[in-house]
């Protein structure tokens, strides 16, 4: 067989486009003098992702990029587009999915997931490979991981042979989903490799995903340009509207996307951390990827030490091996809050601060006063969110529940909608404590709805009276309408809490289907699911 060439890396193409190339010329070269076609077939593999905040489905992406490189006809895709029994066809499946709540499965994982148990109905998978990579947070103790680990053991249940063990990521999940990755090639080496020459493999490292220079391992250090309190004086909460600069970076976001923020610890925290375990401030230590720093830089800038002060060891533990056992202080994501169009060279972020006494004890978010009360600058990066975008046509209605920080992603629709003028209805329920002080963005709400770009609007202050009202319960009240919105295509959206919240609205809307489309529990919960399948019920919650 001929030599297959490689684009180089001095070649000023992508990384994206040398992968593209290579692969085409690969194909014309595999192609004998007289015309024939080279019988190698590329070994088929799906990278399945159950994703709600857009990790899982992009390094599904990244991944199935790789698996191309490696001699694989390798495909990344949503469960929500697939049945349990598609599964049976397949041959290699790699299964990345996150877990969110309280232990649930991913939205666009749980028609998937109650297809592969119902009773006499599940798919027999004999003959399937297959390897799980689990998304957590440690924080959630015995539902870390719990999504992926159901659906592992379920797969092999069904009958599918693991080829590689399941890893469990925390929040920090590079490194362990990169050996899970290379754990799996290995397993699989020799299927796709056999009999043919594997060319450059295409991981990109160094740069985002879209080739833009700043990226979550390289972020942009953009400038505070705005820090304005919403709520009013007599309020209990403390909301900020931040404006981030962005000038100069070259970043590009879409409504619906996340900001990715690198925080740091409030100094006074570390200082009694330190204080507490009877370390020096000024002592070196040895920070992974990074070398040697002062520890209270290495703790205010790299370390989570929430808690800390209450896990002090009954004796004296050396600090570097300390340093070595803490988390890693990771970005947090906020809901974009503005759309690009409408503020080309800014990023707005909706963000509440949290602060609270537990037994006489102050403590407060890390994230959210760090940036309310002490950033100046933050490095920043966009996180894509392809799971949560407006409308694709311009005419679609659409309904959005966002009560508190919920309105962030909100604003930014209306906005994008504003600025390429749009003609689709616009339907916004929103809620908070008091109208008199926690109504966040009043000013342009009302201004929207005085000039009818906001069709609808329904507010619901749970404290204005003696019964509390929230959201769900004016989506009930106005059932009958919204049941119309829907039946006229209408996309339906929710941003925020997800404990409490989120579920009485998806409750609502199931209650609001059944009783005025005329459908049983079971129709009514059928027609809310296709309505997630087809991309039309989207979530953004925390």
């Amino acid at each position: 067989m001929n030599t297959v060439p490689i684009i180089p890396e001095s070649a000023p193409f992508t990384a994206d486009q040398r992968a593209w190339l290579n692969g085409f010329l690969a194909g014309v070269l595999s192609r004998g003098q007289a015309g024939e076609v080279a019988t190698e077939v590329q070994e088929p593999l799906l990278i399945l992702f159950g994703s709600q905040s857009g990790n899982a489905e992009s390094l599904a992406k990244k991944l199935a990029k790789e698996a191309n490189g490696r001699g694989f006809q390798a495909r990344a895709c949503g469960m929500e587009a697939l049945s349990p029994a598609d599964l049976s066809k397949e041959k290699n499946v790699l299964v990345i999915s996150s877990t969110w709540g309280e232990g649930e499965m991913p939205d666009n994982a749980v028609a998937f997931w109650e297809g592969m148990n119902l009773n006499g109905s599940s798919p027999k998978l004999n003959g399937v490979r297959y390897s799980v990579l689990a998304l957590g947070d440690l924080n959630y103790g015995e539902t870390f991981c719990l999504a992926g680990r159901m659906l592992d053991e379920r797969l092999e249940v069904l009958g599918a042979a693991r080829v590689h063990p399941r890893v469990d990521c925390d929040v920090d999940f590079d490194d362990a989903a990169k050996g899970w990755s290379e754990g799996v090639f290995k397993a699989l080496s020799g299927v796709a490799e056999k009999g043919k020459q594997v060319n450059e493999v295409v991981v990109v490292e160094s740069e985002s995903e879209s080739g833009e220079k700043y990226h979550k391992g390289n972020p942009f250090p953009a400038a505070l340009v705005k820090n304005v309190k919403l709520n009013g004086e007599v309020s209990a909460k403390d909301t900020r509207h931040l404006a981030f600069s962005l000038e100069g970076s070259g970043l590009v976001y879409e409504t619906g996307d996340a900001l990715g923020v690198r925080v740091k610890n409030c100094p006074e925290v570390v200082e009694r951390v330190i204080k507490g375990y009877g370390f020096e401030g000024d002592v070196l230590v040895s920070v992974p990827k990074l070398g040697e720093m002062r520890l209270f830089d290495a703790l205010t800038e790299h370390f989570e030490v929430r808690g800390l002060m209450g896990k002090l060891p009954e004796k004296q533990v050396e600090v570097q091996e300390w340093v070595g056992s803490l988390r890693k202080l990771n970005p947090r994501l906020y809901s974009i809050a503005s759309s690009q169009k409408a503020n080309p060279d800014e990023v707005h972020l909706c963000v509440g601060v949290v602060k609270y006494d537990v037994d006489g004890v102050g403590h407060k978010g890390v994230a959210s006063t760090y940036l309310a009360e002490r950033c100046v600058e933050a490095g920043g990066f966009v996180h894509t969110a392809e799971h949560f975008r407006g409308p694709g046509g311009g005419g679609t209605p659409m309904i959005m529940v966002g009560p508190g920080t919920g309105i962030a992603p909100f604003r930014a629709f209306l906005q994008e909608r504003q600025a390429t003028g749009a003609k689709g209805k616009n339907w916004l329920f929103f809620g908070d404590q008091y109208r008199v002080s926690d109504y966040l963005y009043e000013d342009e709400i009302e201004a929207w709805k005085a000039d009818g770009f906001l069709t609808r609007l329904d507010l619901a202050f749970s404290r204005d009276q003696v019964e509390k009202i929230y959201v769900q319960q004016r989506m009930l009240e106005k059932g009958e309408e919204l049941w119309k919105w829907l039946e006229e295509g209408a996309h339906f959206y929710v941003c925020g809490d997800a404990s409490r919240m989120a579920k009485d609205v998806d409750a609502a809307l199931r209650e609001v289907v059944a009783q005025h489309g005329g459908k049983t529990a079971d129709a009514a919960a059928a027609y809310v699911a296709e309505l997630k399948k087809g991309k039309r019920y989207a979530r953004d919650v925390y």
